[in-house]
């Protein structure tokens, strides 16, 4: 695997930007990795960071490269800073950003696919809505996504005192648009495969599994991965390759 660290500049946010990128390399002399066979455009994961991360963090906390090698699979890690995947109220075009340029850029700069039965989303925490958000609104562009510990309940969390100023206020200047509460988003019952992960000690649970019961009620495909955990990476970590398998089996 190659690991690519790219530093570049954002149209959409008027200022320099970086993202992490696993790239595939079919090597058989490579000790303790299993690679994937020789492909000329690779199947892409993007991969979203939660709110106190950056685009480094599923590299530094998970074991993403290896898990990536065994599937063949690009995976791309955006920077968007404490953003919530939105065109901040006073701040920058994050959603513009991430829905519309960053896979231009991406395809100008690596060899992935741009076929939609071969491109997923997924993210953990603020990275999880933000992953939603993308397959909730463009459902046609992703072949899957998934969610671990999602903020999926934005406008609770919008109330939360710790949050408020900055979330509520900062981000989202105090209620949200159309494309940005999952929650209303879900009813239209348009999106591909989802998969809903959470650890149940988690206090976003109960967001969690509203979201997946308002999606199955709509007779969306959701998969639920619920399990004794908290707000943390060991959770992710072990989440990790069920998240790949099942966003690459759903493009199958």
């Amino acid at each position: 695997m190659a690991l690519l660290t790219v530093d570049f500049f954002a149209e959409t946010l008027e200022v320099g930007t970086s993202m992490m990128i696993v790239l595939p390399q079919v090597t058989a002399e490579q000790v303790g990795v299993e690679a994937a066979g020789v492909v000329t455009d690779f199947p892409v994961l993007y991969l979203l960071h939660g709110m106190s991360d950056d685009h480094t963090a599923w590299v530094r906390y998970t074991s993403v490269e290896r898990y990536a090698a065994e599937r063949g699979l690009a995976v791309v890690m955006p920077a968007v800073h404490r953003s919530f995947y939105a065109n901040e109220r006073h701040g920058h075009a994050y959603w513009d950003f991430v829905s519309d340029e960053l896979p231009r850029i991406v395809g100008n700069f690596v060899k992935v696919t741009a076929d939609p039965a071969r491109t997923y989303v997924a993210g953990l925490s603020m990275g999880g809505y933000g992953a939603l958000k993308l397959a909730l609104n463009f459902p046609d562009r992703f072949a899957a996504a998934a969610s671990l510990s999602g903020a999926l309940d934005l406008r609770w969390l919008m109330e939360r005192p710790e949050r408020r100023e900055e979330v509520s206020g900062r981000i989202f200047g105090g209620d949200l648009d159309a494309t940005e509460d999952l929650m209303a988003l879900v009813e239209r019952g348009q999106a591909p495969p989802l998969l809903i992960g959470c650890g149940t000690e988690d206090r976003l649970y109960d967001g969690n599994v509203t979201f997946a019961e308002r999606a199955r009620a709509v007779d969306l495909d959701v998969t639920t991965d619920f399990r004794i955990g908290d707000h943390e990476w060991s959770l992710w970590d072990a989440q990790l390759p069920r998240v790949m398998d099942f966003v690459m089996g759903a493009g199958q």
